[in-house]
């Protein structure tokens, strides 16, 4: 049996105590060791994966550049597994679209581009059942919770996956007439624009878990 890893979720902002109590409450199946709060290069260094939980993506990415991880977290994406959900999503990616002012730091990994907010405001929140193959051929279908959430509008890169797409008319753009993608896998890395730790299926941390253990 491979080794159980630790799984870090960065814990500078956002919804990072619900992906921790995801996470624990795999732990007797999954093989995970340990799971801890990142927030310094030195816990950074202690974990074999990570999760960039949501929260608000600018805001993140500034406390990490005052904290002096962030080129350390530009490091860690590129080489191990990393799971972007919401705004990390938006971290994770090489390009973001309809940002603040003044555009924002990216860790530039993901060869997709996002559109921040692409479902609206907070009142636009919206949760949707949609069958998801990639979490088992016969699975049952998963309650996809989105709030104030990005959308991959193109890919940028052949080797990325997608893995779940909206049906047609959700989202802002023209490009949500054709169904917005919310969910890839490119290489080491997982970027989805919804909230599945906001939900009481654990499917897609056991998703990432296996797909770090098997990196």
């Amino acid at each position: 049996m491979v080794e159980g890893i630790r799984i870090g979720v960065l814990a500078l902002q956002g919804a990072f105590i619900e992906h921790i109590h995801a996470l624990n409450a795999l732990r007797d199946t999954e093989n995970i060791k340990d799971v801890l709060e990142v927030r310094t290069k030195a816990e950074l260094d202690q974990v074999d994966a990570l999760i960039i939980p949501g929260g608000e993506s600018t805001s993140m990415a500034l406390i990490a550049e005052r904290c002096g991880i962030l080129q350390d977290l530009r490091a860690f994406v590129r080489a191990k597994p990393t799971w972007g959900t919401c705004a990390g999503l938006i971290l994770l990616a090489k390009t973001a679209i309809h940002t603040k002012k003044g555009g924002q730091q990216l860790l530039d990994a993901l060869p997709v581009t996002v559109s921040r907010n692409q479902f609206g405001r907070q009142v636009d929140s919206f949760t949707i059942k949609l069958s998801s193959p990639c979490l088992g051929k016969d699975a049952e279908p998963f309650d996809y919770v989105f709030i104030r959430a990005p959308a991959i509008v193109s890919i940028d890169d052949p080797e990325v996956e997608p893995l779940v797409q909206l049906p047609p008319g959700h989202g802002q753009t023209e490009a949500s007439e054709n169904g917005l993608l919310v969910a890839v896998k490119y290489r080491n890395l997982l970027g989805t624009s919804f909230h599945p730790e906001l939900t009481s299926d654990n499917r897609w941390h056991k998703y990432f878990v296996r797909m770090a253990l098997a990196a």
